[in-house]
């Protein structure tokens, strides 16, 4: 390699590249001057000469050619030749697969020419359609699936604050927690009322000293004496009753028996009346159950914590002691069907007519109306600060994520609450796994967000629900639209019944439509008539539903239903110690998982429809019709007032001007929606937030939701309703409720219009 190396380079420097020079001659002119030549030799052997414009003239050096040196250099290119070929060969085989001989065997074909492929994005998913939706949540709510939640969530015991409520609450929370549903719990500090232990309540009627095991939280406490009186179950015409046939009952102790309405209303009238105490006892005749049986509830006139009215129970805000006005004043208890019996073997006084529905099951009483005997009852509740927790998981919308509709249930009950508590609890958490892989595994998107609430403390008047909704006020009524309480979903099996906002009729109509008769073949709506089912199936809201806080006291529309047994209005084991799996499968005929699986495939395809939906699944021409019937009533009795004379400086006008705004209000929604383009998200938007004004603007800005927490103009409670207009007969009372109303049904009406430019014109 040495020798080839120097013969390369004695070859190189026995030559010389040609130089060409260009320099000026001492006349001026340039001479071109190339030189092929050795260092060592003349410039003249290799000159070349010549002026411009002659042509020049070469002169070439001999060139020195060494055959040898030649040689040498050939063998040494030769040489770099094959060490290059001996290193590339070497690199390829290091780069080749272990099998690359099995390749050299069979070699792939040669690949095709290259053509030229545009890059294309890939195709996007097409959303899931409704027939796809309701499919997949039939298939994922079965029988199966909650004979086994429903086991799971069943407890001896779950009373407000207790460890198994703490428990249960760890349990929803680790369930939602799986589903990935970023979970979050909301805690309280409320004042639960509880029978003291050292002292118990107590009933002395002659010689008889009853000890009742059951109780009515926020009863006032105190020991009162008065005349026993029957009041049959406490309305207000049972008690017109009893004045018309001279019964005083100004200092009595009423004897009532349980149903037909709350033992709050019940406790409110007799007061209103000046009874001094109240006993409530569940008769033969309406609860087919051992006589010995006790009775729980709640006396409180409102909902949420009553001494923190209007204002949430958190623990790091502090305000000045306060109660609610709902708060009885007057000593309310529960006794047995036994004891009832034996007050009433001896009450004495007149008796009831026989046409006057005062007549109970009792065989050995003749239900006399009393006056006569003297009776003392004895309540020493207490008050004790608990801790509850509220759970709450999220499914999140695509588009609108800040618009939610709330699924709930309560956690907690009077004993073990098998039908009050663990079916609704079952179902929340069934359904939350169920839209959960929709969503993972199945493609579904919804517009909207889900929230699934686990609530505490129901028993006592919503507290869990109502203290969130006071926490959060604020943000809540312009974010959430709609409420699916899932409390009580079945009572029976063969009939359903629902209370909710008019503007959910249509909703429940259309659900109804599509889940299955759990009764065989057909749908719901077969099996409640679909002749009549507003009159089969809708009934009004009561106070102690679940749903009602959310209405009445949030302007939100609001839902509950209940599948129950024909030709019954409740279930007759709330409230005791009798509300097990046992009697709940009888009611259903041992099909509770069954009746369960279709009441989860209700309330999920309502909530699924409102999430999905480009347009809320709000109907407000159904509130025009209900209001329609209220305003009938009211101009029915100004009328009659405005004849007799009674009444002066008041126009029927009023309030037929402010339903024509509404009315017409209503109406443009209705030719905006047949005009738009419902599938431009913006348009749907804007219309579906006038749409979730309506129930918010029927709530009265004129009254306080301390003294009156229920503010709603149709479906709430107080001097500010249309029902109670139509009732009063204070004509300065009526006057100025009269004016309000009016002018919170026109505030209604321009905020469905939407821009205050466009009010005038169109209503």
């Amino acid at each position: 390699m040495d020798r080839v190396r120097s013969a390369f380079n004695n070859l190189t420097q026995s030559e010389r590249y040609s130089r060409f020079t260009l320099q000026p001659a001492e006349d001026g002119e340039r001479h071109v001057e190339v030189k092929l030549s050795d260092d060592d030799a003349a410039t003249h052997d290799g000159e070349v000469e010549g002026r411009a414009g002659d042509s020049p003239t070469f002169r070439l050096a001999p060139p020195h050619h060494s055959r040898r040196n030649m040689c040498y250099l050939a063998l040494g290119g030769l040489l770099v030749l094959v060490t290059g070929y001996l290193v590339g060969y070497v690199s390829h085989r290091k780069a080749e697969p272990v099998n690359a001989s099995l390749e050299t065997e069979n070699p792939p074909p040669p690949p095709p020419e290259a053509t030229f492929r545009p890059f294309a994005p890939p195709a996007p998913e097409l959303p899931l359609s409704w027939m796809d939706i309701t499919q997949l949540l039939t298939q994922k709510l079965t029988r199966q699936a909650f004979d086994e939640t429903l086991r799971g969530f069943d407890r001896p015991g779950r009373s407000a604050g207790s460890a198994e409520d703490v428990d249960l609450a760890t349990r929803v929370y680790e369930e939602f927690k799986k589903l990935e549903m970023d979970p979050w719990s909301d805690n309280h500090y409320v004042q639960l009322q509880k029978p003291d232990s050292n002292r118990p309540n107590r009933v002395l009627f002659g010689s008889d000293v009853f000890e009742p095991a059951g109780y009515l939280a926020y009863s006032a406490p105190g020991k009162v004496q008065g005349k026993l009186v029957y009041g049959n179950y406490g309305r207000r015409e049972d008690l017109e009753v009893l004045q018309t046939k001279n019964v005083e009952l100004r200092d009595s102790v009423l004897l009532l028996r349980s149903g037909k309405i709350t033992f709050a209303e019940q406790v409110d009238n007799a007061e209103a009346k000046g009874a001094s105490a109240v006993l409530i006892y569940p008769d033969v005749q309406d609860y087919k159950y051992d006589g010995d049986t006790a009775l729980y509830g709640h006396v409180h006139l409102g909902s949420g914590d009553p001494y923190t009215p209007g204002f949430p129970s958190f623990n790091h805000t502090q305000f000045p002691p306060a109660q609610s006005s709902g708060l009885p004043k007057i000593p309310a208890q529960t006794i047995t069907a036994n004891m009832a019996s034996a007050l009433l073997q001896k009450i004495g006084g007149p008796e009831s007519d026989a046409g006057s529905g005062f007549r109970g099951g009792f065989a050995s009483a003749s239900y006399r109306l009393g006056g006569v005997e003297e009776v003392t009852v004895e309540v020493n509740n207490s008050l004790v600060n608990t801790k509850i927790r509220n759970v709450f998981g999220v499914i999140k919308g695509v588009t609108d994520p800040d618009r939610y509709v709330v699924l709930g249930a309560q956690r907690d009950a009077w004993g073990r609450g098998y039908a009050r508590a663990t079916v609704g609890t079952s179902v929340l958490v069934e359904l939350a796994r169920a839209v959960s892989d929709m969503v993972k595994e199945d493609r579904f998107r919804p517009k909207r967000s889900l929230v699934f609430a686990s609530w505490s403390a129901g028993e006592y008047g919503n507290i869990g629900a109502t203290e969130w909704l006071e926490g959060y006020m604020s943000s809540i009524d312009k974010s959430v639209f709609t409420y699916i309480s899932l409390d009580g979903l079945v009572m029976g099996r063969g009939s359903l019944m629902v209370s909710a906002s008019p503007l959910l009729y249509s909703l429940v109509e259309t659900t109804m439509k599509k889940v299955k008769s759990p009764l065989g073949s057909g749908t719901v709506y077969d099996m409640v008539g679909e002749s009549n089912w507003e009159a089969n199936v809708l009934k009004p809201m009561t106070m102690d539903d679940p749903a009602y806080t959310f209405v009445a006291f949030s302007g939100i529309p609001s839902v509950s239903f209940h599948f129950i047994s024909p030709n019954t209005e409740s279930y007759a084991y709330y409230g005791t110690n009798l509300d097990n799996v046992d009697h709940l499968n009888y009611q259903t005929n041992h099909r509770t998982g069954e009746m369960t699986a279709a009441a989860a495939q209700f309330a999920g395809l309502m909530a699924l429809q409102l999430a999905h939906d480009h347009l809320l699944a709000l109907d407000v021409s159904r509130y025009s019709r209900v209001l329609k019937t209220a305003l009938k009533r009211v101009s029915g009795r100004i009328s009659l007032l405005l004849q007799s004379g009674q009444l002066k400086g008041v126009s029927r006008t009023w309030l037929s001007d402010a339903q024509g705004s509404f009315n017409r209000a209503a109406g443009s929604i209705s030719t905006t929606i047949r005009n738009s383009d419902l599938d431009n998200q913006k348009t749907c938007r804007k219309i579906n937030d006038q749409l979730m004004r309506v129930e918010h603007n029927l709530l009265s800005p004129y009254v306080s939701p301390v003294d009156a927490p229920f503010r709603h103009l149709l479906l709430g409670r107080g001097a500010h309703t249309l029902a109670s207009i139509a009732e009063t007969a204070d004509m300065e009372q009526l006057r100025v409720q009269l004016a309000l109303a009016t002018w919170t049904l026109k505030g209604c009406a321009h905020a469905m219009v939407g821009d205050i430019w466009d009010i005038q014109d169109q209503i």
